[in-house]
């Protein structure tokens, strides 16, 4: 397997079976957010499904291809344990791709994994599970519009309510303004001298252009605008590449 300037297509569970142990200096990956991910294919078809549902939708984000169960419905005990088992079955399918990704990196291999607020913990745990450990979570802050979810003054009105004015300004959610990086390294060579005299990684960068120190934060990230090469549904900005 070729292992530079290529694009492979397919499972990533298959394709980093072929992959050499030890032989990869970093991870960067965006993979799924868990929205009703697990017993679905991730392939254009569904992609388009989940979009269409919310084209016209005022209640939910329009770049996140929602599926239907989990994302309404009344919320019983039987909604709860879904929610649970779901999330269970994504923290495993986690570790599946997470434990492949621990045999192909270098010791000392950064792994950086986009995901949703609301799952970067289960994220974490399945790269743990699989040999990494935790080094921090960065903050990809980006611009958002108003709270997404249910605007509780709205409801009552549609009910023909007296007092929908008490609850102005509540909604069943915050404005989500930022994503989550889960940052886990593979353990050193003893100490960070060994590991990096021997592959020559294990550090970050910290030093910016004008010579500021980078946080954990990144943010004032133009978002490019939808073209041709950049039609997928939650797209990264090119921008963002400097933090690389």
């Amino acid at each position: 397997m070729i292992l530079h300037d290529r694009v492979y297509l397919g499972d990533c569970r298959e394709i980093l079976k072929q992959i050499p142990e030890n032989s990869i200096s970093t991870c960067i990956t965006d993979p799924p957010y868990n929205y009703e991910f697990i017993g679905h294919k991730w392939d254009a078809q569904e992609v388009d499904r989940r979009l269409s549902r919310v084209k016209h939708s005022k209640t939910m984000i329009k770049n996140i291809p929602y599926g239907s169960g989990l994302a309404g419905g009344v919320r019983n005990e039987r909604w709860y344990q879904r929610v649970r088992e779901n999330i269970l079955a994504y923290e495993q399918w986690c570790l599946e791709w997470a434990k492949e990704v621990f045999r192909v990196c270098k010791p000392g291999a950064i792994v950086a994994a986009f995901n949703s607020t609301r799952t970067m913990a289960h994220v974490q745990v399945a790269l743990e599970d699989a040999g990494f450990y935790a080094r921090d979570c960065m903050v990809y802050r980006r611009s958002s519009g108003i709270p997404k979810g249910l605007n509780f003054q709205a409801k009552l009105q549609q009910k023909g309510a007296s007092n929908d004015r008490d609850w102005e300004g509540w909604h069943s959610c915050l404005r989500n303004e930022w994503e989550a990086i889960v940052i886990v390294q593979k353990p050193l060579i003893d100490n960070y001298e060994n590991t990096v005299m021997q592959y020559g990684i294990g550090l970050f960068h910290t030093m910016n252009s004008d010579r500021s120190f980078q946080s954990n934060i990144l943010e004032n990230i133009p978002r490019d605008k939808n073209e041709d090469f950049n039609i997928h549904c939650t797209v990264k900005p090119l921008a963002i590449e400097y933090a690389i």
